[in-house]
C-alpha cells in the first residue's frame, strides 16, 4: 500500500509562503525554498520593527517637546521635571500635539510647569 502524503495541505501551504512572497525580487518570490527564507526574514523584521515604532515615535515626541519648549524659554528636562511637580498628567504623545498644534495652550503648560 502507498505512503499517503496529503499533497492538499503541502500545496496550500507552499502557495501561502509564495503569496506572501509576492513582491520580492527574482528567485525569492518564485522558488519555495528561497522564498520561505526571505519571507521568514521578513517576519522577523516585522516583528523587530513593530517595537522599534513605538521607540521612534517616543524619540520624535521628545523633540518636538524640546524644540517647543525651548522656543519658550525652557528646556525638555526642566518642563517634564516641572510638570510632575505641578502633578499635570499629559503625557509626551499629548504634549507633542499640544506643541505642533495649540502653541498658546502649550505655553499656558509651560507656564504652569515653571510657576512650580
Amino acid at each position: 500500500m502507498p505512503r499517503a502524503r496529503n499533497r492538499v495541505a503541502s500545496r496550500r501551504r507552499r502557495k501561502k509562503v509564495l503569496n506572501m512572497a509576492k513582491g520580492y525580487w527574482g528567485g525569492r518570490s518564485k522558488i519555495y525554498t528561497v522564498a520561505k527564507h526571505a519571507v521568514e526574514k521578513g517576519m522577523q523584521y516585522a516583528y523587530r520593527d513593530r517595537r522599534k515604532r513605538k521607540q521612534q515615535f517616543r524619540r520624535l515626541w521628545i523633540t518636538r517637546i524640546n524644540a517647543a519648549a525651548r522656543l519658550n524659554g525652557t528646556t525638555y528636562s526642566q518642563l517634564m521635571g516641572g510638570l510632575r511637580k505641578a502633578d499635570v498628567a499629559l503625557n509626551r504623545k499629548a504634549l507633542a500635539d499640544l506643541a505642533m498644534h495649540e502653541p498658546d495652550a502649550f505655553t499656558r503648560v509651560v507656564e504652569q510647569a515653571q510657576n512650580t
